[in-house]
C-alpha cells in the first residue's frame, strides 16, 4: 500500500541529506525549481486539454475548487481566533504600502501557464500519450529540489520546537484542514482520503496541484492548484486587515506561504515580532504538505 508513496517520497528524502554551503549552488537550485515548476505546471494543461469530455471536466473542477475553498478556509477561520485569545501576540504598527499587485501578479503566472498548455492541447493536434511520464519524471527531480531546499532553510530542529506560537498555528491549520477535508468529501460524495488528501495543501499550490494530478488525475490536479492559489491570494488581502488585531488569525491562514510569498505583507503590517513565528509555521506546513498528502494517496488508491 505504501510502495507508491515511498516511490515518489524517496527524492524528497535524498534530498534532505544534502546540506549546501556553496551560495552559487544554492541560487541555482532554486531557479531550477522555479522553472521546472512552471514545466510541470504546463504539462499539467496539456493534461487537462487530452482528457475526455473536457467541458464537464472543467464544470467538476470549479465544483470542487468552491466547495474545498469553503470548507477548508471556514474551518480554518473558525479555530484560529482561538489561537489570538489564548496566545496574544503584539505586533508592529505597518511602516509602509505594499505593492500587492505585483505580489498577486507572480501567482497570476502561474495561471496563465496552465492556462497556456490547456490552450496549445486543445488548438495543436499533438499526441499527447508522453504527458504523463514526463509528468512523473520531472516531479522526481522537484522533489529532489525541494528537500535540499528545505534542509538548507536556515531553521533548525530546535528553532522550531522552541516557537511555541508557530507550532500551535501549524497545527490548528493541520487540524482544521482536516475536518473541512472531511466535510467537503461528504458533501462532493468523494473518498475520505482523497478528502484528506487535498485538504493536505495548506497554500503551497504549486506542488499541492502537482502532486494531486499525478496520483489522481488532471481534475483533482487542477482543482487542487486552484484551492491553493485561492488561499493565497485571499491570504494577500486578508493579513493587512487583521494582522494587528488577530495576527495568529492572518499568519495562519496564510499556510505554508507564510514562510515565503506572504512573508513580507506579514513583516510589514505586523512587524519583526511576526516573521520568527510566520517562518516557523510556514516551514512545518510546508515540510508536512508532501509529507501528508502523499500518506492520504496511498491510502486512497
Amino acid at each position: 500500500m505504501f510502495s507508491g508513496m515511498m516511490f515518489i517520497f524517496a527524492p524528497l528524502v535524498v534530498g534532505y541529506l544534502f546540506t549546501l554551503s556553496n551560495t552559487a549552488i544554492t541560487q541555482t537550485i532554486n531557479r531550477a525549481t522555479s522553472y521546472l515548476i512552471y514545466v510541470i505546471l504546463s504539462l499539467m494543461g496539456l493534461s487537462l486539454a487530452a482528457l475526455d469530455n473536457l467541458g464537464q471536466n472543467l464544470q467538476t473542477i470549479v465544483q470542487y475548487t468552491a466547495v474545498f475553498f469553503l470548507c477548508l478556509g471556514g474551518a480554518n477561520l473558525l479555530f484560529l481566533p482561538l489561537v489570538d485569545r489564548w496566545l496574544p501576540l503584539q505586533t508592529e504598527a505597518a511602516k509602509s504600502k505594499l505593492p500587492l499587485s505585483s505580489m498577486a501578479l507572480e501567482s497570476v503566472k502561474l495561471i496563465v501557464v496552465v492556462g497556456g498548455g490547456l490552450l496549445v492541447g486543445i488548438l495543436l493536434p499533438i499526441d499527447l500519450s508522453w504527458v504523463d511520464t514526463a509528468s512523473e519524471w520531472i516531479l522526481f527531480i522537484l522533489l529532489f529540489f525541494i528537500g535540499i531546499q528545505l534542509r538548507n532553510s536556515g531553521l533548525t530542529l530546535g528553532q522550531i520546537l522552541l516557537n511555541k506560537h508557530g507550532m500551535i498555528i501549524a497545527s490548528v491549520i493541520i487540524f482544521t484542514s482536516m475536518l473541512g477535508g472531511l466535510l467537503a468529501a461528504w458533501i462532493l460524495d468523494i473518498g475520505v482520503f482523497h478528502g484528506l488528501a487535498m485538504a493536505s495543501g495548506f497554500g503551497w499550490y504549486s506542488l499541492a496541484g502537482i502532486l494531486m494530478g499525478d496520483a489522481f488525475g488532471p481534475v483533482f490536479g487542477g482543482a487542487s492548484f486552484l484551492i491553493e492559489l485561492l488561499r493565497e491570494l485571499v491570504a494577500l488581502v486578508m493579513i493587512p486587515m487583521l494582522i494587528r488585531t488577530r495576527p495568529c488569525t492572518a499568519i495562519g491562514y496564510a499556510g505554508a506561504t507564510a514562510m515565503d510569498f506572504t512573508l513580507p505583507v506579514i513583516q510589514t503590517t505586523g512587524g519583526v515580532r511576526c516573521v520568527p513565528i510566520a517562518i516557523v509555521s510556514g516551514f512545518i506546513l510546508s515540510l508536512l504538505v508532501p509529507v501528508l498528502m502523499l500518506f492520504f494517496v496511498s491510502l486512497a488508491n
